[in-house]
């Protein structure tokens, strides 16, 4: 959790940067979630810190970003009836196969943007429903008055209003990237009504703080705030990439590789996502699961000297011989598998662990090619512009990724990518900038 002051060029102030740590909670039923109350106050404590960090001036504005996907549930009070469910969470992925029988994947794909799989709504709300062969539902999904974001959340707490923006509701797997509203064809199979999700606001909805943190932060009790946008999007537009010729690559814990486009493409690549960065512009592009996050792992669990990557660029341009399926922690693009497994294959007692680690590297390069390889049936890339920390701190795996996608990578010097890119969009808004397109 972060908070940060910006002036209004989108520049960010120095050391007014706070940061809390935040981790979802793994469960060994697949679950991946954080209490909201407990995220909240998070919210509330980086705010906090800031503020007491803040240089003197008006505060016009408040612009925020969230992780993608989310969901939970909230009663009539607006207090939770679910825990938040992170994208990661994949308790409900034996309701991906129920989707697929029912629905046609392939319409609902470029109608919704996204792929039947567990880390969007459609299943996770039928495993939440409870629908099995004695035909008993959930007592949460009963109890549930609206389903919502995290970002929805936060938004409810300060200001006692509900409402989402377009690019967090774009990534539910329930939204028609055609019509810009839910779709009504996914909301009557999975039987949620309506009124029942947030309303979902124009581009320059603002809210005000309720009297409570008003109170709490005086400095903030005239600001207009912008709904939470996603992480994913802004990302593109703090890194500088928003043209369709420019892609963003982000390895960290996990990956991901996107493009901003004017409009979505009228056919969605199959082992791609679609969605909104607002009313005006799309994201196309594919996410893994497995990332730093894996890398991390093997080096663990191998007990890899801490010199590895110089012990690797020695071998290079020398492929591995040994064969690494790059899905520890599932597979998202291209496959949407939701039963793959990692797996380490080819060994032979001629093997050691740097052949392993070495071939996990080459591993997620390739899968971030075939993302590119799919982009670039729509658009072609020039160039592509690289950020996380599994890269910053491995110049030896972004020579592989970029050897990969034969292409140079341009290693990003923006800091806090995301939470800029939420600042740009807020500015562009209210007339303070233009972002190129």
């Amino acid at each position: 959790m972060r908070a940060a002051f910006f002036d209004h060029a989108g520049t960010l102030l120095p050391k007014t940067l706070v940061k809390i740590e935040r981790k979802l909670k793994a469960t060994t039923s697949g679950g991946s979630e954080i209490d909201a109350d407990a995220a909240f106050r998070q919210v509330v404590a980086a705010i906090d810190g800031a503020i007491a960090k803040s240089p003197k001036g008006e505060i016009t504005h408040v612009a925020s970003c969230t992780f993608w996907h989310s969901l939970m549930g909230i009663d009539a009070a607006g207090m939770p009836v679910t825990p938040v469910y992170g994208w990661a969470d994949n308790q409900s992925r034996e309701h991906v196969a129920t989707l697929r029988k029912k629905l046609d994947e392939r319409e609902t794909h470029d109608r919704t943007g996204a792929r039947f799989h567990s880390s969007f709504w459609p299943a996770k709300l039928l495993w939440l429903q409870g629908r099995n062969t004695s035909g008993s539902e959930c007592a949460s999904f009963q109890r549930t008055s609206k389903w919502i974001s995290i970002g929805d959340y936060i938004t409810l707490k300060l200001s006692g209003e509900l409402a989402t923006s377009i690019s967090i509701a774009s990534g539910t797997g329930i939204f028609n990237l055609r019509e810009n509203e839910w779709d009504q064809q996914l909301l009557k199979f999975l039987k949620v009504k309506r009124p029942q999700l947030p309303m979902i606001a124009p581009d320059s909805y603002t809210f005000r703080l309720n009297s409570k943190f008003a109170k709490r932060w005086p400095r903030l009790a005239d600001a207009e705030w912008f709904l939470p946008a996603a992480d994913g999007a802004t990302n593109n537009i703090g890194s500088g990439c928003i043209t369709n010729d420019t892609a963003a690559l982000m390895v960290g814990t996990s990956g991901a590789m996107r493009v901003i486009l004017n409009e979505p493409p009228k056919h969605i690549p199959d082992g791609l996502w679609c969605y909104r960065v607002d009313h005006e512009r799309a994201v196309l592009g594919g996410a893994l699961s497995d990332g730093g996050g894996l890398l991390d792992w093997l080096r663990a669990n191998l007990n890899l000297p801490k010199n590895v990557d110089s012990i690797i660029a020695k071998r290079l341009p020398a492929k591995s011989p040994v064969r690494v399926e790059p899905y520890f922690a599932g597979q998202r693009s291209t496959g949407y598998d939701e039963f793959a497994t990692g797996s380490i294959q080819n060994l032979t007692m001629a093997n050691d662990t740097i052949d392993v680690y070495l071939a996990a590297m080459e591993a997620l390069a390739s899968r971030f090619a075939e993302i590119l390889r799919q982009i670039e049936t729509v658009t072609p890339v020039r160039k592509v512009v690289a950020s996380g920390g599994a890269l910053r701190n491995s110049p030896v795996f972004t020579r592989i990724i970029s050897s990969a996608l034969d292409r140079k990578l341009s290693l990003s010097d923006t800091s806090e990518a995301s939470m800029r890119g939420a600042v740009l969009l807020a500015l562009e808004t209210i007339g303070k900038i233009q972002i190129a397109d």
